[in-house]
């Protein structure tokens, strides 16, 4: 993609959206998860997939920071059910689940 860094950071911003672990289920199955841990930024390593920032996104990789999601985690997430957020950057669709939401006293 050839957006300016900004631009395309709030388009993706636009485009993630809270999701289900039923919905996410074809893309699992179909390979095309990426998990991103609960403490990093998920549009910032969506603009590093779409802009195939291929040293960017390998230094995650190695570092875990985006994982491609392993049967052990979706069938977590099918037990739990847990918040899940999405942005698709085809192929791929990046998902992070998030923290829980603290209790309304």
């Amino acid at each position: 993609m050839s957006e300016d860094p900004s631009t395309l950071y709030a388009k993706l911003l636009g485009e993630t959206a809270p999701i289900s672990w039923q919905e996410l289920q074809p893309f699992f199955a179909r390979g095309a998860l990426l998990r991103v841990a609960s403490d990093f930024d998920l549009i910032e390593a969506a603009q590093a997939v779409a802009q195939d920032d291929r040293e960017k996104v390998a230094a995650w990789l190695a570092q875990g920071h985006i994982l491609k999601l392993e049967s052990e985690q979706a069938q977590d997430w099918l037990e739990r059910d847990p918040q899940l957020w999405a942005v698709v950057v085809a192929p791929w669709v990046l998902v992070q689940e998030r923290g829980q939401r603290p209790a309304v006293h």
